[in-house]
């Protein structure tokens, strides 16, 4: 892996540069509205978080040239576990436990079944969320208290905090900084993504490497179905559902190359992910509908898309 040039850090520069710029817009436009700022700002970090979680993970899958289309349907069957085994044990620490060992058996399932049949990590993937999507709805049918799981809000209030979940994303990201920059894990995954044929040649094993990522991304799956619990505990069978194209775009937003490979970034998650909260933010402020926040996402999620092409172009090693 060569040191980048300027021009090929282009985009991760510029994406840090649009978080800026996003932020300092939100509180010129906040001022201007004369809009309640700390509120919005607690509204970008409780949607942010959970996204920047799952993404921070996904980063893993991403490096390797592949994908996890079943992120959103993991996420949704870990919280919806998880709130009925706090509604039958009444303990949160068995809940937190709940939503992290069912992500990592759904990234197990996940790797194995890659593994087994020897098929990128997105081929099963795209199995797994249909046959998730379709146990939410069993889930939710034996709960049998018509199409919700409850968890009394007062019970999670404690944890409903914004600096507790700064906290865990900031101890997650490091442990994912930590495997991603300083182990091995790292390297292998960016070699595997710029050339897999060359990765397998120099002893890298693939499979391996697959079944790391997806654990690691399993355990950040786990923790956001935690926190999404906590700031929504009335669970229906959408809860969690658009993570899965969140994700997709907030790493994009981050500056991460869309073929991952030797120019991924651990950072590029966060990023995107409170990029994404504060233009939502400030669609809200100037009472732009649904529609046109989806309409400017997908205008710049093209747009991003296109530079990072444009700078690589040419450069990426034979797949």
């Amino acid at each position: 892996m060569g040191k980048q040039t300027l021009k090929e850090r282009i985009p991760a520069f510029a994406s840090v540069l649009g978080l800026v710029i996003l932020i300092a817009a939100y509180y010129v436009i906040g001022m201007i509205r004369d809009a309640n700022v700390a509120y919005g700002l607690k509204a970008i970090v409780n949607q942010s978080v959970v996204v920047a979680l799952v993404a921070t993970g996904a980063v893993f899958i991403y490096t390797l040239g592949s994908f996890d289309i079943s992120l959103g349907a993991a996420t949704g069957v870990s919280a919806l576990l998880g709130a009925m085994a706090y509604n039958a044990t009444g303990s949160l620490l068995v809940m937190f436990l709940v939503c992290i060992g069912v992500a990592l058996i759904i990234g197990f399932i996940n790797s194995t079944l890659a593994s087994v049949f020897n098929l990128p990590i997105f081929v099963t993937t795209v199995a797994m969320m249909s046959v998730l999507s379709a146990f939410m709805l069993i889930l939710i049918g034996w709960n049998g208290t018509g199409d919700t799981i409850k968890v009394k809000a007062r019970d999670v209030r404690p944890l409903d905090n914004i600096p507790f979940k700064v906290c865990v994303l900031v101890l997650y990201l490091a442990l994912c900084w930590f495997i991603y920059t300083l182990l091995p894990t790292g390297r292998e995954a960016k070699f595997i993504g710029g050339n897999p044929l060359c990765a397998k040649l120099s002893g890298i094993d693939e499979k391996r490497a697959a079944k790391i990522a997806a654990m690691i991304s399993a355990l950040g799956i786990g923790l956001g179905a935690f926190l999404t619990i906590v700031y929504a505990p009335t669970l229906n069978k959408d809860a969690a559902a658009s993570i899965g194209m969140d994700v997709i775009i907030a790493i994009v937003f981050g500056g991460m190359p869309v073929s991952g490979g030797p120019r991924s970034r651990i950072l590029s998650a966060v990023v995107g992910a409170f990029s994404m909260g504060f233009l939502s933010q400030i669609m809200t402020m100037l009472n732009l509908g649904s529609g046109y926040g989806q309409m400017i996402k997908a205008a710049i999620f093209i747009l991003v898309v296109f530079i990072a092409l444009g700078n690589q172009r040419g450069k990426l090693l034979t797949r």
